[in-house]
């Protein structure tokens, strides 16, 4: 069993950054593809990135493309999404996800591991 622990959320101004953490236990972390998925009050939880177990392929929602950079450290069991140039529009709580699968995939079904969010708020 993959248990996932997200930190980093927190209240930002339009234009600012953030590094959100995902920390997960168990062995097999590395061999697992891992995303990033966010969900805003009222609307469905929508893809924002993946990464596939080596790095080697990320994927990302259009509109946070060349602003949002996955990664990932498999020493540390560890993913992590780094936003830069917020918008307000980003608000939203933001979950990461494993996929034992290493498919790097868009789709919330192809992830069964969740962790609990944390919140990201973008002020104008």
């Amino acid at each position: 069993q993959v248990q996932l622990v997200e930190s980093g959320g927190g209240l930002v101004q339009a234009g600012g950054s953030l590094r959100l953490s995902c920390a997960a236990s168990g062995r097999t972390f590395s061999s697992y593809a891992m995303g990033w998925f966010r969900q805003a009050p009222g609307k469905e939880r929508d893809f924002v990135a993946a990464i596939t177990w080596s790095g080697g392929i990320t994927a990302y929602l259009a509109s946070v493309k060349g602003r949002f950079t996955i990664s990932r450290d498999n020493a540390k069991n560890t993913v992590y999404l780094q936003m830069n140039s917020l918008k307000p529009e980003d608000t939203a709580v933001y979950y990461c996800a494993a996929d034992p699968r290493n498919r790097g995939s868009q789709f919330a079904y192809a992830y069964d591991h969740w962790g609990q969010g944390t919140q990201v708020t973008v002020s104008s």
